[in-house]
């Protein structure tokens, strides 16, 4: 009896074993795949993930300490579990950005549930080689290479990771829902053209916390069809600051609504925090915007709606705006601006924002020309608190 006992007890703890056994997450490690240290491992990328994502078991693609080379990636799903990649070390694009069309990203996730990117890794773009060189300084260099695309990417998260000197936008979202980014750092110099840190579109809930972003264009911009967007603890600069826009450009374009931006430090760039639309627009809405309990350093415009953007000239600038703003808040906002003209709003005259509310904003002009100040034009916002500069005048 005691034999047979000790037999289903030994039967019970291989069982127990083996189901302990099955759910922890495999791993697909690129060097068993066949990458090495200073190679080209785009192919160990490649076979690791459909390996990972055709599994049953969760599964973690990991690429190891040291640099590699990769030419490009594009990862897709669906996946049959959720999946992690954990990269540990750096991976380096190459400097020649021939062969990448309009919009194409280095390394792309598609349709992908459930993806966690992790690791304190680094994704070098090598940016350097083609800053200037591929298009004039003010023109937008489409086709160079974006470091990271997340395409229809859903409940997600990416921590712990560096975007370093990439050739176009950082990272790109698009039809995104429920993704976080935590901890991310993003890295290229001031003189960097169009190197946004993360631009999202057409995406839902997502959220960007505890992240530092120092680049050549917006910090984060937020295209059409933003719903639900958590921008917090997010420090800024050098760029151009955090903007919603531009919007209007295209026609079809989807509300933005829902946008928060709180606790932030915006440091050293050319904006603050703005909306930005262009004129002789499509017809377009952004509602229910705010930006609260952020600390400006040596920011110009630091609070800004524009309605009339218009870079190089690319748009009449004589015909209003079509895009109707309201709802939009700016609060507790403090610090140092770089221009007199700290606080200004310039809404549409065919569509004047509504429902705009000034609270608690006290900022020092820190040049030479003149007292500092605030503007409004076809907006009357609501002021409450302390007002420096004085509450706009239209």
């Amino acid at each position: 009896m005691a034999l047979k006992l000790n037999i289903i007890g030994a039967y019970f703890l291989s069982l127990l074993l083996a189901l302990a056994s099955a759910r922890k997450p495999l791993v697909f490690d690129v060097t068993t795949y066949g990458a090495q240290l200073n190679m080209d491992i785009t192919q160990a990328l490649s076979n690791a993930w459909k390996d990972a994502c055709a599994s049953p078991i969760r599964g973690k693609v990991l690429i190891p300490r040291g640099t590699y080379k990769l030419s490009r990636a594009t990862l897709e799903g669906p996946c049959k579990v959720p999946i992690k990649v954990q990269l540990q070390g750096t991976l380096r694009a190459p400097t020649d950005p021939s062969g990448f069309n309009e919009g194409d990203g280095w390394v792309t996730f598609r349709n992908v549930d459930g993806l966690t990117l992790a690791g304190g890794g680094t994704f070098d773009g090598q940016g350097s080689a083609v800053w200037g060189k591929n298009c004039e300084q003010q023109q937008y260099c489409g086709k160079l290479p974006i470091n990271f695309r997340f395409d229809f990417v859903t409940n997600s998260l990416i921590r712990d990771i560096i975007s370093l000197n990439s050739k176009q936008f950082h990272i790109n979202v698009l039809g995104g829902q429920n993704v976080t980014f935590s901890r991310v750092k993003i890295i290229a110099p001031e003189d960097s053209p169009n190197t946004d840190g993360i631009h999202i579109g057409r995406s839902s809930g997502i959220s960007i916390t505890d992240t530092v972003i120092q680049t050549g264009d917006d910090c984060v911009s937020l295209g059409d069809g933003c719903k639900e967007i958590s921008i917090r603890r997010v420090t800024c600069g050098p760029g151009h600051g955090i903007s919603v826009g531009s919007l209007g450009k295209y026609s079809n374009e989807d509300p933005v609504e829902g946008v928060i931006v709180r606790n932030c430090t915006i440091r050293n760039t050319s904006n603050g925090v703005r909306v930005k639309t262009w004129p002789d627009s499509h017809d377009g809405l952004a509602s229910n915007l705010h930006f609260e309990d952020i600390v400006m350093e040596n920011v110009g415009n630091p609070v800004l709606i524009d309605q009339e953007y218009c870079p190089w000239n690319q748009c009449n600038a004589k015909v209003p705006s079509r895009i109707k703003i309201s709802d939009v808040s700016f609060k507790n906002i403090r610090g140092t601006s770089t221009t007199a003209l700290a606080v200004n709003l310039v809404c549409s005259s065919g569509f004047p924002c509504q429902n705009v509310e000034i609270a608690d904003i006290d900022l020092q002009y820190s040049g030479n020309d003149g007292p500092i100040m605030s503007q409004c034009k076809n907006v009357k916002p609501t002021i409450s608190g302390k007002q420096n500069p004085n509450p706009c005048a239209t």
